[in-house]
């Protein structure tokens, strides 16, 4: 029905919001493979493992040998075990932390020691995931890593470590 000269519109037209549209912040861009810098780079070897687990011992040692045939020096190592102190059976498993792994605690500890000892990165024995990796070396001021992830890296074409033709 046309509007009657005059007279107002029962119903408004619908005008454009003045609010700014709610946007969704970009990904982060993914960090790049770390590599050893050289051979003899100092790192600390963070393990977490649960109460269950009786051979982290043997897991430490056999990271701590594949870091040291890499060219990596471990100077010290640091466990965290889930469910001998605190938390309990049911949670054995899962992380204290889901953004960093360890309890705020052991991260501490692993900061402190890393300073300590002038390390140039923190080597997890546990896979981490991006916004764990992310989240730890923005905590420990330093790169963390995973175990497999350096392996990776080094065993990549493009840093030589790979097999070559020719």
């Amino acid at each position: 029905m046309p509007a009657t000269p005059g007279l107002p519109l029962m119903h408004q037209p619908r005008r454009r919001d003045r609010r700014p549209s709610r946007r969704v912040p970009p990904k982060p861009a993914p960090l790049p493979p770390y590599r050893l810098p050289a051979a003899g780079a100092d790192v600390v070897l963070v393990g977490f493992f649960s109460a269950r687990q009786r051979d982290f011992e043997t897991v430490m040692a056999s990271a701590a040998a594949q870091l040291t045939a890499h060219g990596a020096r471990v100077v010290t190592r640091i466990v965290q075990r889930r469910g001998v102190s605190d938390g309990g059976a049911r949670n054995m498993s899962l992380p204290y932390s889901s953004r960093t792994l360890l309890s705020h605690g052991k991260v501490r500890e692993v900061a402190h020691a890393a300073d300590r000892d002038g390390v140039g990165a923190v080597v997890f024995t546990t896979p981490l995931t991006e916004r764990r990796q992310r989240a730890l070396t923005g905590l420990l001021g330093r790169p963390a890593v995973s175990l497999a992830g350096l392996l990776r890296s080094a065993q990549s074409p493009a840093s030589g470590g790979g097999r070559r033709r020719g």
